[in-house]
C-alpha cells in the first residue's frame, strides 16, 4: 500500500512539473516589455524614496524603450486594441517626463509624471493581459 502511494505521489509530481513546464513554454516572451520594465523600476522606485537622480539620468532611455516596446509586435497573451492604446499613452507620458527633465521641472512635478507612467505600465501588464 505504501509503495502504491509513493508511486502515485511521484506520478502526480511528474505530471504537475510537466504541466507547469508546458505552461511556461507557451507563455510568450515580450523582451521589449522587460527592457522597459528595467528602466521603469530603476527610475520609479528610487523616486518613491526621494532620489530623482536616476529618473533625470534615464529619461531618454524611458522614451526610447517605450517607443521600442510600442513598435514591437504585441505578445499573444495581450489584448491588442487595449494594449496598443495603453502603449500610446505610455509613450506620450514618457515624452512628458523627458521634456520636464529637460525643462528642469521640480522633484514634485517629476514624481507626479513618473507615477502616472508607472500606473500606465501596470495597466498594460495587468488589465491588458488576456485572462488564461
Amino acid at each position: 500500500m505504501i509503495k502504491k502511494l509513493k508511486l502515485f505521489a511521484l506520478m502526480l509530481l511528474a505530471y504537475c512539473g510537466t504541466a507547469l513546464a508546458q505552461k511556461k513554454a507557451t507563455t510568450p516572451e515580450w523582451p521589449e516589455m522587460k527592457k522597459f520594465h528595467s528602466f521603469m523600476s530603476t527610475t520609479f522606485h528610487p523616486t518613491e524614496e526621494g532620489n530623482l537622480a536616476p529618473l533625470r539620468a534615464k529619461a531618454d532611455s524611458l522614451v526610447s524603450s517605450s517607443k521600442a516596446w510600442q513598435a514591437s509586435p504585441i505578445a499573444a497573451n495581450y489584448k491588442p486594441l487595449e494594449t496598443k492604446a495603453a502603449l500610446t499613452k505610455l509613450v506620450a507620458q514618457c515624452e512628458k517626463i523627458k521634456k520636464a527633465v529637460n525643462d528642469k521641472a521640480t522633484d514634485d512635478q517629476l514624481k507626479v509624471l513618473i507615477t502616472d507612467a508607472h500606473d500606465i505600465f501596470h495597466t498594460i501588464v495587468g488589465e491588458c493581459r488576456n485572462v488564461e
